[in-house]
Formats: structure tokens, C-alpha cells, sequence
């Protein structure tokens, strides 16, 4: 099937692992133009350079963490300065937190709330001028089934997660005006390198393996599919729904999570 994504372009946040990195390859692998952001300067550039030597697109890396205000404008300047406009944007960086509501600080929610929520507001009002430029876009939001279906051991993430896909509704609503798509996904266990690095670290010293504690997570939140998605599964996904091949998609939230969520969302 051709996507019809040949030629344009996308700014993926969290793009150097996990979730981030397999959807700026599949992105490039469509033909995309892609512009990847991370905390660290050395990783975007290599995987950057990496990417755009494998599928011959222009890919540049921008050094940026999202929950800073002043990020945003790097980012900004950045595409304007390479492409002068934008088609994608795939608010994907994130991370969890296991702190209680009783235990976590003011300013553990309030840097959550910046990195899940306002990082999405700020590159919004950021890019959309961009995409208008360029004749309309797609913003996909990574959520989470946490929102909807919260783990028990991590409010913040869930919390803000919830929000985030309440903003991306909104968002959705406000910006089909302008041509521009808004959708949320929202996964549920995806083998990324930090459920890898969190199963090493619970079981170092233990008679367990890091693959047997995955299993086990697996078995407790009772996934029907039985096992982590990869984040390449979810990348052909999240491909799909920034093609002009899902164009009457708006609005919606996207369960990828092999059965895991137990109620009608």
C-alpha cells in the first residue's frame, strides 16, 4: 500500500530509543524527512546521521529537553531553518514515575506535567503556523492505556497521561481547521529499553532473569496476546495513522495493547 508520506516531513520527540526511534524509521522508511529530539546532543546527531544514510531521507537531530519552554524554540527554528514547514509531529517523549501521591513533590508533578502536557501545548502553538504552511499536518500524541486503565504504582504518569489525551480531543477539535489531524495512541507493554533496564535492575542479585520478571508482568496484568508488543509493532501503526491514507481519522484515541484494557473505552 503506498502511504503517500514520500517527501514530507516530521519532528518526533523521545526520537533516539524505544517508541521515538522505531517511528522516525518507519517514517523514513515511507521517504519522510524526519527531525528527531532528545536530551542528548551526541545520540540525535548519530541516530540522525544513521537514519538518513540507511533510507536516504534528511534527517537532523535536535538537542532538546521538551519540558523546557526554551527547547521548544530550537525545535522550532530548526525545521523552519531546514524544511520551511512541517506535515507530522508525534509528541512521543516521556517517561514514568513510581512515587505515591502521598510521597511525590511539588515539583515531580509539576515536571511531568511539562514533559506529558505542556511540552504538547508549547510545540503546537510552535508548529502548527508551520504545518499551515505546508497546507495542513497530523499530530499524533502517545499517551498511554494508563490513562484510561491506570497502573497502581505510578499516579503521576497516569495522571498526566489522562490529561494529555483530554488535550489532544481538544486539540483535535481546534485544529481541523487548519487541515491538521489530531489523534492520540495510547500502548499498552511495549519492550523498550527502559522496561529492559528496569527487569535487569529488579532482578540483579535474584535467582530471576530480567525475561522471566517481563513474563511475569505480562501474566500479572493479564495481557491475552501473552507478551510485550515491540515498539517496531506499534511504529507501523503509528505510521499508518499519519498517512493521508487515515485521513478521516480526528479526534480518536487508539488502543494498541494486545487485549490488555478490560473496559470499553
Amino acid at each position: 500500500m503506498d502511504l503517500k508520506l514520500k517527501g514530507k516531513t516530521a519532528v518526533i520527540t523521545g526520537g533516539t530509543v524505544g517508541i521515538g526511534l522505531a517511528a522516525a524509521e518507519g517514517l523514513a522508511r515511507e521517504g519522510v524527512h524526519v527531525v528527531i529530539c532528545a536530551r542528548s546532543r551526541a545520540e540525535v546527531h548519530n541516530q540522525a546521521k544513521r537514519i538518513s544514510v540507511a533510507h536516504d531521507v534528511k534527517a537532523i537531530g535536535v538537542e532538546a529537553d521538551v519540558s523546557d519552554p526554551e527547547a521548544i524554540a530550537r525545535i522550532a527554528a530548526a525545521v523552519k531553518t531546514e524544511f520551511g514547514g512541517l506535515d507530522i509531529l508525534i509528541n512521543n517523549a516521556g517517561t514514568g514515575s513510581n512515587e505515591t501521591i502521598m510521597d511525590a513533590p511539588d515539583a515531580k508533578w509539576e515536571y511531568y506535567w511539562n514533559l506529558h502536557v505542556m511540552a504538547a501545548v508549547r510545540l503546537s502553538r510552535a508548529l502548527v503556523p508551520l504545518m499551515e504552511a505546508h497546507g495542513g499536518g497530523v499530530i499524533l500524541n502517545n499517551a498511554s492505556i494508563c490513562a484510561t486503565q491506570p497502573l497502581g504504582y505510578e499516579p503521576i504518569y497516569n495522571v498526566t497521561k489522562a490529561a494529555l489525551v483530554m488535550l489532544s480531543k481538544n486539540m483535535a477539535n481546534e485544529f481541523i481547521a487548519k487541515k491538521i489531524r489530531v489523534n492520540t495512541i495510547n500502548p499498552g507493554l511495549i519492550l523498550t529499553p527502559d522496561w529492559r533496564k528496569t527487569a535487569t535492575q529488579l532482578t540483579e542479585g535474584t535467582d530471576s532473569t530480567a525475561d522471566q520478571y517481563l513474563d511475569q508482568v505480562v501474566k500479572d496484568l493479564a495481557v491475552p496476546i501473552g507478551r510485550f508488543a515491540t515498539p517496531e509493532e506499534l511504529a507501523h501503526f503509528i505510521v499508518f495513522l499519519c498517512s493521508p491514507v487515515a485521513s478521516y481519522s480526528v479526534g480518536s484515541s487508539y488502543y494498541v495493547d494486545g487485549g490488555m484494557l478490560k473496559t470499553i473505552a
